[in-house]
């Protein structure tokens, strides 16, 4: 479980570094969701490193939301287009 939980960081923290991206809403609302639950639950089982693991994955999630809320911002048209709508011509 821990290196399910450690794939997740390297992805979230690729993100992150990725300046470029930015997350649909979807995306950052599942991963906040799932990464909550994973940390929740990994410390009641008192499984600390996954635990760690996915609060770090859940800290980048709250990075990349603050991202996409400032794009959507900015720029409406571009969270659309992030989140699959056709590009307008």
């Amino acid at each position: 479980m821990s290196i399910t939980f450690a794939c997740g960081v390297v992805i979230a923290v690729a993100h992150v570094l990725n300046h470029q991206f930015v997350a649909p809403r979807y995306d950052v609302a599942a991963n906040l969701t799932a990464f909550a639950c994973a940390d929740a639950a990994s410390v009641l089982l008192g499984h600390w490193w996954p635990a760690a693991f996915s609060t770090v994955a859940f800290l980048c999630w709250i990075a990349l939301g603050v991202r996409t809320f400032n794009a959507t911002m900015r720029s409406p048209g571009r969270a659309r287009r992030s989140e699959g709508a056709p590009t307008p011509r």
